[in-house]
Parts: structure tokens; sequence; C-alpha cells
């Protein structure tokens, strides 16, 4: 069953996506209907870039692609939650694991 979401005006939701085995935050990425729909269909993470202004899976071109395992949505249908096994050496751009590698020290 496909959940009636809410998008924001721009028609993106957050989707915060998490090791399905261990936790770990991985990453933030927005999803449309269209690559909700594609991540669906596929069982690979596709996503809309807000500053390219265009579809993409994630390890399309580094191959850490990440396989879904498990999508909640929270109480208020406007954020999703995206359990998976992430292949490849992980999930940041910058080739650290998770794109949450950075401390705010007080």
């Amino acid at each position: 069953m496909i959940p009636t979401l809410k998008y924001d005006e721009k028609g993106l939701i957050p989707a915060i996506v998490q090791d399905a085995e261990n936790g770990e935050v991985l990453m933030l990425a927005y999803m449309n209907e269209a690559s909700f729909g594609m991540t669906l269909e596929s069982g690979y993470t596709h996503f809309w870039s807000r500053s390219r202004q265009e579809f993409w899976k994630k390890g399309a071109t580094s191959g850490d692609v990440q396989e879904v395992k498990d999508i909640y949505y929270d109480c208020d249908a406007d954020t999703l939650l995206i359990k998976v096994k992430q292949h490849g050496k992980g999930a940041c751009h910058t080739g650290e694991r998770t794109c949450f590698y950075r401390k705010v020290e007080k």
C-alpha cells in the first residue's frame, strides 16, 4: 500500500536514510512523488536534486548504491525514514560512510 504523503510547496518530502543493520543515520535527501515511485519500483534509493533540478539514483556513478529494506513515514506523513543496506564505501559524496561525520564542538 502506498501511503498518502504530504509533500511541501515544491513537491518534495525529506527522506532520512538509515543503515538497516546498525541504525546509523547515513544521509538526508529529498524525494518527489516520481522519485519515491522509482525507489519503490527499483528497490534502490532515488532522489530529486534540489541544486541540479534532476533525478538521481544514489550510487549511479560511484557504485555506492542503497538497497531499500524498509520505508516508514512519520505521524504527519511529511517525512520518510528509509532503511537500507549500504553497498560500497559509503553514503556521502565526500567518501565518508555517513554525511553526518562532523561534530559540533561545545
